[in-house]
């Protein structure tokens, strides 16, 4: 496996020495400064691309080039901004990147509650919090028919959350949910997420499947002529919040992405946080089922609750059986050696690492310190040589 690490950009404080120093040889980067729709030119692509190879590394995968509301609703501009992904994604491939990672989450990208939730290590991890959602959406918010979404049981736990909130702690909670995090594409107020939430209001699960299928049979044939493998992301958290469609939770949902357009250009991000935070979601399985398609996998775990709240673990420490799941990873890169597939290698990189030692006193991106990511790439190195030398053993 390819080991990368996300970076996103110049004003990054994680550098791309920190991550050489963490051991990683792909990058995982983006324009991040051009998220307006535009498409981004050659010489775009070519000035990213020469920052990661004077740093020593490889610009092994887009993660993402930003995709406009219009297009998940298909209304408005949206044929102006399918054509220009459709050029980004053609300068990409023709700029020398091979992977490009993408998501079909409308309004909120992956959401959180509480990015500072301490560890009994004593460091702080990322969660989301069923109740505390729950309080924001239907009290303070007061998103229309929120009630609609929730059972009477989760409503009343969720107005007792709220009333021993004070305000400082209700903001904070606002600005985490849609402030926007890192790689995401838009940020909200109070005022303007209600707007566009309104704009889904009838967009059905069917229709959203609908757009993004039509989508896909716009780019994957430029992906294919470029040479470059897309991976659709799960949505994060994989069901829905506010009442939006969320249509790539499940493996029915990928069963349905990758036959809508039968072409090996047509493929997943394997998250394994995301995918394992819906329960009766078997991240093992899915890898080993959809393991021809995954051109990309984010390596990080996750700890769920019956309610629908998780917090992100360790690394190796969730529900995820993080050793079988390298396991079928390893195990198809061998096969695809096998058939001579020039995308032998499947890229990787840890995920929302803990925020540990001195980085609690740097201002870092959450999820996206240094040294927790360290840790879990070091720990993920290790599964990979001890998976691989228990399968040269039966070989």
């Amino acid at each position: 496996m390819l080991e990368s690490w996300r970076w996103f950009g110049p004003q990054d404080p994680v550098t791309l020495s920190h991550a050489r120093q963490a051991g990683a040889h792909g990058v995982v980067t983006a324009l991040h400064h051009i998220y307006d729709g535009r498409a981004w030119t050659p010489e775009d692509v070519a000035e990213r691309m020469a920052l990661v190879k004077k740093a020593g590394m490889i610009w092994s995968v887009c993660e993402s080039i930003p995709m406009h509301s219009a297009i998940k609703l298909r209304n408005g501009q949206w044929r102006s901004y399918v054509d220009a992904w459709k050029v980004s994604l053609a300068n990409l491939g023709k700029g020398g990147v091979p992977v490009v990672c993408y998501n079909f989450m409308p309004v909120v990208d992956w959401t959180r509650t509480n990015l500072l939730y301490p560890t009994q290590a004593g460091g702080f991890a990322l969660r989301f919090d069923m109740i505390d959602f729950a309080a924001y959406d239907l009290f303070v918010l007061k998103r229309r028919a929120a009630e609609d979404s929730y059972d009477a049981v989760l409503i009343e736990a969720a107005r007792k959350r709220l009333e021993g909130m004070s305000e400082e702690q209700i903001l904070t909670l606002e600005s985490t949910i849609i402030a926007g995090l890192p790689g995401g594409e838009d940020s909200h107020t109070r005022e303007t997420i209600r707007g566009h939430i309104a704009a889904f209001d009838e967009i059905s699960d069917g229709d959203m499947r609908e757009n993004l299928v039509e989508f896909l049979k716009e780019v994957v044939p430029v992906a294919a002529e470029n040479r470059v493998q897309l991976a659709i992301h799960p949505d994060d958290p994989p069901f829905s919040l506010f009442g939006l469609p969320r249509v790539v939770s499940k493996a029915g949902d990928v069963e349905t992405i990758l036959s809508a357009v039968d072409d090996r250009a047509n493929g997943i991000t394997l998250c394994a946080g995301s995918y394992g935070s819906r329960q009766g979601n078997d991240v093992v399985a899915m890898a080993q089922r959809f393991a021809d398609r995954i051109h990309f996998a984010h390596l990080r775990n996750v700890i769920k609750e019956p309610d629908g709240s998780f917090i992100e673990s360790e690394h190796l420490a969730g529900d995820v059986n993080m050793v079988s799941l390298i396991s079928v990873l390893r195990k198809e890169e061998r096969r695809r050696v096998a058939e001579g597939r020039a995308d032998s290698v499947i890229p990787m990189r840890p995920d929302h690492g803990h925020l540990l030692i001195d980085d609690q006193t740097k201002k870092v991106n959450p999820g996206y310190s240094c040294i927790g990511r360290l840790k879990g790439l070091a720990e993920l190195r290790g599964v990979i040589a001890a998976v691989d030398q228990a399968q040269t053993q039966t070989l």
